[in-house]
């Protein structure tokens, strides 16, 4: 009895696992899937930059990120593979304790078939009724030979049954040992993908050396411009506090409570594109000792791509910086900055929902068509990490 209930123990812990390693292997492939659609996104922003044999810091930039996303891929594949090993390890077993159960099955049931024909060579079954000694002994032997003959179908539906279940988990691990094969191809191609965009990387970091004067300078400007840029901003959110400090109303309340809530979950400001400035202080890809000071985050996207309101509010300030238009959402205490904009949607004053477009992000024909929209999170004047507020 003990005996028993162990294996019955361990043929749920093995389904059990199967179930587990099934949906590992399920989720595995969503992420497979979802890495290599990045993938195509950076490789449209590649596709996008200036069909010229000159190397720029967008260029280093894009690469740096699909090699990163094909890194992270070729990571998911491997555990993937595992997953899939365990899932036909799984499956065997399972397999195997089947065929086991089947053969016995199969014995009990032979056995059956020859104590039948053994007793039906001694007496025929309606023999076996007749000569009963009374009618209650009769109306027994009638249900005994029911009984019997519902056993013996039993078994045989048993064994069908049995046979089926190793079929179908026969085709099971056909399907896990071709997924596997089909893996181990994707594997291949974007290990070989990745050693050619390293040996591009290499290449591209060698010809941005040769260029350090040149890029120290784009980079002081491109510092000062963030700078004045930011001193605007603070400037503006700096008087806006003050006038409206202690006089958020009852929906402004709600609303600053909603967005506090959604931390980590808030929808991002644009439909598709990476992260391709950090936020603070963070190293220059190629400049050694040199560092850059985000009070936001830099996110590239595809040209033609409009910029969208992370959360409901109300535009509270639109002006224009270094050509291109900056648009400020106030959500209660909390605000978002979306700045490079060229074609506006909203003016100040109008109500937003999450989601909404509210203007088209500038693509800098003189940069490789780089698109990209710089986006900030304030709560009153305290700058904060946007990364940490946008869904994974």
């Amino acid at each position: 009895m003990v005996m028993k209930r162990i294996c019955i123990f361990l043929l749920c812990l093995c389904c059990i696992a199967g179930n587990l390693g099934a949906q590992s292997v399920k989720e595995l492939e969503r992420q497979r899937k979802q890495t290599l659609q990045q993938l195509e996104n950076t490789s449209k922003m590649l596709k996008q930059t200036k069909q010229n044999e000159k190397v720029t810091l967008n260029k280093l930039n894009l690469l740096n990120k699909d090699i990163r996303t094909r890194k992270t891929l070729i990571a998911n594949i491997n555990k993937e593979i595992t997953a899939l090993d365990i899932e036909m390890q799984v499956l065997g077993n399972e397999k195997e304790t089947l065929q086991k159960e089947l053969e016995q099955l199969q014995d009990d049931y032979a056995e059956l078939v020859r104590q039948t024909h053994y007793a039906s060579m001694q007496r025929s079954p309606l023999l076996f009724i007749l000569a009963a000694d009374n009618f209650d002994q009769m109306i027994r032997r009638i249900r005994y030979m029911q009984e019997f003959a519902a056993y013996r179908k039993q078994q045989v539906a048993e064994i069908k049954e049995k046979q089926q279940a190793i079929e179908e988990k026969n085709l099971q691990l056909q399907q896990s040992k071709q997924s596997k094969q089909d893996i181990l191809q994707v594997r291949r191609r974007e290990q070989e993908n990745l050693r050619r965009d390293e040996r591009k990387q290499q290449s591209m970091l060698g010809e941005l050396k040769k260029k350090e004067k040149s890029l120290l300078a784009q980079q002081k400007k491109q510092q000062k411009k963030a700078d004045d840029l930011n001193r605007r901003i603070d400037q503006m959110i700096q008087k806006e506090v003050k006038r409206t400090a202690s006089t958020l109303t009852k929906e402004e309340k709600l609303v600053a409570g909603g967005f506090e809530k959604n931390k980590g979950r808030l929808p991002w400001p644009t439909e598709k594109g990476y992260i391709s400035g950090q936020f603070g202080v963070q190293p220059h890809p190629t400049l050694a000792h040199v560092t850059v000071n985000n009070r936001g985050i830099y996110i590239q996207t595809t040209s033609g791509s409009d910029a969208r309101s992370v959360y409901e509010g109300v535009v509270s300030a639109v002006f224009v910086s270094d050509g291109q238009n900056v648009v400020i959402i106030k959500h209660g205490n909390y605000r978002t900055v979306y700045s490079n904009l060229t074609k506006l949607y909203v003016k100040n004053g109008d109500k937003v929902t999450a989601k909404q477009r509210i203007g088209r992000i500038y693509t800098d024909p003189d940069n490789d068509n780089k698109t990209e929209l710089f986006f900030q999170v304030r709560k009153d004047t305290e700058v904060l990490n946007p990364s940490l507020w946008l869904a994974k």
